[in-house]
């Protein structure tokens, strides 16, 4: 897919142009959490965020996800676990009318359920740990995500009380997973938080952020937008992030020339432009701080290696 295709050029625009869309996610009353899978394109395919832990398996196709304020690749076989509120998005590199059957397979869990079994069942207090490294975006490699693949399958193939079972044996694997195996994908993301203030300012910043990655970008209108002064929108957007408004603004643009290196044929000057940056040598400079290589070095590398490119 290349920036001519008029396909990938609706697709980027869907993902950038909009805030991260509150999904509502609807369980039987006769089951605990909910495991689905879907094709690609479809509309529960986008640019979204919802209180329930998300499990997400790619079963086919390539392409590109974000997660947070990162951006990565991902093919078949693909595994990654999303905290609550994390916003997300899978695309897949698809020709033009081109649809992947069944693509995505998700098990969404509700924070509120979870909590309730960790009461009465103690034993899964120590999945705990997982819980809160998903607010960072986790994906599973090598033989921990080979292994995940299968159980989340398992899970689909089993019904009533076998299916509870299935479920708390892939949390026990994930949170057993070495170290080496599991890539945490942000620094921190929009962790729970007890000030509402907080979650606006990030949500108010984020939706100004998206808008528009092109034109200059100010904590001061995103102040504006959150109705708040901006001390008070910096101090309660750094509490709900962990990132202060200027670092997510640079990860989010640096992140979008990530996916243009790698999934276009633009030239670097053009893509610090469509980025936000007017000066090369400042893009240039931002671009290796934040990736540790230069445009072109990213280009190279992750052409090499598509299905392994996480910033």
């Amino acid at each position: 897919m290349v920036a001519s295709d008029p396909a990938y050029a609706a697709e980027l625009e869907r993902v950038t142009s909009q805030p991260a869309t509150l999904e509502l996610i609807s369980v039987p009353p006769t089951q605990s959490f909910r495991w689905k899978q879907h094709d690609y394109p479809t509309d529960v395919a986008r640019w979204n965020r919802h209180p329930e832990y998300e499990i997400h398996l790619i079963r086919s196709s390539h392409g590109s996800y974000i997660i947070g304020d990162q951006i990565g690749r991902f093919g078949p076989g693909h595994v990654a676990m999303v905290g609550s509120g994390v916003p997300h998005d899978w695309m897949s590199d698809l020709a033009p009318g081109e649809v992947v059957v069944n693509r995505d397979v998700v098990i969404q869990l509700h924070p509120d359920w979870l909590r309730d079994s960790i009461k009465v069942i103690p034993e899964l207090a120590e999945v705990t740990g997982l819980l809160e490294l998903s607010q960072r975006g986790i994906e599973f490699v090598g033989e921990t995500g080979r292994q995940a693949a299968q159980l989340v399958e398992d899970v689909g193939r089993c019904t009533g009380v076998a299916r509870i079972g299935a479920l708390y044996t892939l949390l026990a694997f994930l949170g057993g997973a070495p170290e080496s195996e599991v890539l945490r994908i942000n620094s921190t993301w929009i962790a729970d938080s007890t000030s509402q203030e907080s979650v606006a300012a990030v949500e108010a910043g984020l939706a100004y952020i998206l808008q528009d990655l092109r034109r200059p970008i100010t904590a001061q209108r995103a102040a504006e937008l959150a109705y708040m002064s901006q001390p008070s929108f910096s101090k309660h957007f750094k509490r709900a992030s962990g990132l202060s408004f200027t670092e997510v603004v640079r990860r989010l643009r640096i992140s979008q020339a990530c996916r243009l290196l790698v999934s276009t044929d633009l030239k670097v000057a053009r893509i610090c432009e469509e980025v936000g940056y007017t000066n090369l040598s400042n893009f240039n400079r931002q671009f290796l701080t934040e990736t540790g290589v230069t445009p072109r070095e990213y280009r190279q590398r992750e052409r090499r290696a598509p299905a392994a490119a996480v910033i």
